[in-house]
């Protein structure tokens, strides 16, 4: 009985990990250059080799890797959002926990299954199975090396000193996922979040383009959330109909395999055609989850991290109104004028640099993603007519094979 890849480590690297990074625009600055050159999957994690080549004079050496697991992706997510400083900037999105349980368990499915169909049958879906467990773990490797890549590519956050300890820290960082006391807290902290959310949406913006943006970014992330939801629908429709020539195919197989039949050679001829489909269509699953549904995801998650960018401006402007009428009571009263003024200042001046911040990271993040739709899109309806020409002369090909025979 086959076990699937339970036990079977997965290595990328080399020539595979070209097609990553495709769904954002990423700095051409060669200063400080990171990439995930290697991964290693095991049963319950996944062992990410960081490469770093740099020039800038606070790393010791030029070139370096390190092993990181995903727990340490999230502890260095989490530094540069609790970090104030840097309030102001659309913090870029935390890789998704890899997860290869759905694979795993159809796997083990087919496995258990075995008996039930042919081994030829047996085999080709074996082989989808394993080719969709492989896009799902170089997917993860992709989405773990853009964090790092939009990191190194900002101005800002390339210097901040916890992400010079994951690039260069040589020994592990001791990481450890979060217990249930904080899990517990961290729940009710986003519950508290959530309510501060629905208070502040009322909040009238002092700025044109702020309003503007916040409008926007609500309803972009609800249908780009929705356009996400049916691009998986439409690539998952694709994937059945390969496996539906799987089948299809098998039933040609034995019927071409029957004693004394006159259709043995136009079966085995239409067997092949059929296989030739399953594979065109298995690229175009391929291809349509890396260009669109890849793509949506991702600024589905980076829509969510320039909300939560308004939300901190939202919270530094209601912050600063408090502070003003907290001024204007304490002159009335005569009473901690000074202590109210230094707070109102300095909720002022926040709120100030958070905002000039703000203004710049939004337009880059438009610009950005404009850009990367344009070109995914524009890949895409290539490889779409690519693969229609292919199918079209796959099935020219097939009938005047089968009229050959007939």
């Amino acid at each position: 009985m086959w076990d699937g890849l339970d036990d079977s480590p997965d290595l990328l690297g080399g020539d595979q990990n070209k097609s990553r990074s495709e769904t954002v625009d990423l700095s051409t600055d060669s200063s400080l250059v990171v990439d995930i050159s290697d991964a290693l999957s095991e049963r319950d994690k996944v062992k990410f080799t960081v490469h770093t080549k740099t020039t800038l004079p606070q790393f010791q050496e030029p070139e370096f890797s390190v092993v990181r697991q995903h727990e340490e992706f999230i502890w260095l997510h989490d530094r540069y959002v609790e970090n104030e400083e840097y309030a102001g900037i659309v913090i870029p999105p935390a890789p998704p926990r890899p997860d290869f349980d759905a694979s795993r368990e159809k796997l083990q499915r087919l496995g258990e299954g075995e008996g039930n169909m042919t081994k030829e049958e047996f085999t080709k879906m074996k082989q989808e199975l394993e080719a969709e467990y492989l896009a799902t773990f170089k997917k993860t490797v992709a989405m773990h090396e853009v964090f790092l890549q939009r990191l190194a590519a900002h101005p800002t956050l390339r210097g901040d000193v916890n992400f010079q300890v994951f690039l260069e820290y040589s020994q592990d960082l001791s990481v450890r996922g979060k217990n249930k006391k904080e899990k517990l807290g961290g729940f009710f902290k986003s519950i508290t979040k959530s309510a501060d959310e629905v208070l502040l949406s009322n909040q009238k913006d002092v700025d044109d383009f702020f309003e503007q943006q916040k409008t926007f970014l609500v309803e972009y992330h609800v249908k780009i959330k929705d356009a996400a939801t049916k691009s998986d629908r439409m690539t998952k429709t694709h994937k059945n109909v390969a496996d539906c020539y799987i089948q299809i195919s098998s039933g040609f197989v034995q019927i071409a395999t029957i004693e004394n039949t006159e259709l043995e050679k136009i079966f085995t001829r239409l067997t092949e055609a059929l296989e030739k489909a399953r594979k065109l269509e298995g690229r175009v699953a391929s291809d349509e989850d890396l260009k669109i549904s890849d793509t949506l995801r991702y600024y589905m998650r980076d829509s969510a991290a320039a909300k939560d960018l308004l939300y901190r401006r939202s919270r530094a402007l209601a912050d600063y109104e408090q502070a003003n009428k907290a001024l204007d009571k304490a002159r009335t009263k005569n009473k901690d004028v000074a202590l109210a003024e230094k707070n109102q200042l300095q909720a002022f001046e926040k709120f100030e640099k958070i905002s000039d911040n703000a203004r710049k990271e939004l337009t880059e993040f438009k610009t950005r993603r404009i850009a990367y739709f344009r070109k995914n899109f524009v890949e895409l309806v290539e490889l779409e007519l690519k693969h229609a020409r292919a199918q079209l002369q796959l099935l020219k090909n097939c009938i005047v094979a089968m009229k050959e025979e007939s």
